[in-house]
């Protein structure tokens, strides 16, 4: 239990010392993994696996959304103008 506590606070105190590390991913995913690795006997070994994962995880949502957003914005000029081509080079 000691264990735990203390891997919870080190999380806390990284992530409040490293606040330009852009860690939203990481902080959810290693406290998810340090709980998963403290059940299998791993827990520092869960929560910085946690930790990477999350971090990629967090990537993939954002890179998905921008896509989205860039599909969205081409049709919308598309539909106005009808003549628009697309900077991102994407036929549609």
């Amino acid at each position: 239990m000691r264990k735990l506590l203390f891997a919870g606070v080190m999380l806390v105190g990284f992530g409040a010392a490293s606040p330009s590390a852009h860690a939203i991913g990481c902080l959810s995913g290693a406290a998810a993994g340090a709980l998963a690795g403290h059940y299998a006997g791993h827990g520092f070994l869960g929560m910085v696996g946690g930790c990477i994962a999350g971090h990629q995880w967090h990537k993939h949502q954002v890179t998905q959304q921008g896509l989205q957003n860039t599909t969205t914005y081409d049709a919308q000029r598309k539909a106005a103008d009808p003549n628009y081509k697309s900077p991102w080079g994407q036929q549609q």
